[in-house]
């Protein structure tokens, strides 16, 4: 899968999209996906727990084209790779749920972020591109309590887990994407 004009060509195999709650992550992705030529799969994360997070979740999938593939994976991200062929774009959405859902299990801090190390290595490996979308929750106050400040710094580090294996990241604000450099791009060194 190619993308269908020269306008739209993806210039990376992984791309993370990073920025606050309701900026226009998702849509980006799903902008970007529907630009693909090829197959489409949608990793989602998010699970309906109440009625609130069960109408974001229809939401989603009715924005989607129904020609798109979902694998509705909340806590195995690497299975969920590996299930999308490699012709396909594949869409994570989101690391954030996927993180929030690890915490939950039990897993330690250590095992989430090896976890997400190995996951974000398949991605960068993968033959098809892949688009990642998670949430920047650090930008804010110092939560007022030890599981909020956890969850902010766990996320913190698994963003910048991803970003290492990825190709390209950016930050998107109202719905605006802002590529983001490392030290390499603003030096002009390897």
């Amino acid at each position: 899968g190619r993308p269908r004009s020269s306008r739209h060509r993806l210039l990376m195999s992984l791309l993370l999209l990073t920025g606050g709650a309701r900026s226009g992550k998702s849509r980006l992705a799903a902008e970007i996906a529907g630009e693909w030529s090829g197959p489409v799969a949608v990793i989602a994360t998010g699970e309906a727990r109440d009625d609130e997070m069960a109408e974001r979740i229809r939401m989603h999938r009715v924005r989607r084209p129904q020609s798109w593939a979902t694998i509705e994976e909340p806590v195995d991200l690497e299975a969920a790779l590996r299930a999308v062929p490699d012709d396909a774009l594949a869409v994570v959405d989101c690391l954030t749920l996927w993180v929030s859902n690890l915490v939950e299990k039990g897993l330690r801090d250590d095992e989430i972020e090896a976890r997400a190390r190995d996951a974000a290595s398949l991605a960068a490996r993968r033959g098809g591109d892949t688009v990642v979308v998670t949430n920047e929750v650090g930008s804010g106050i110092v939560p007022a309590n030890a599981l909020a400040r956890r969850f902010r710094d766990l996320l913190g580090n698994v963003n910048s887990i991803w970003v290492e294996h990825s190709d390209r990241c950016a930050l998107v604000v109202a719905g605006q994407l802002l590529p983001l450099s490392g030290l390499s791009e603003i030096w002009g060194k390897e």
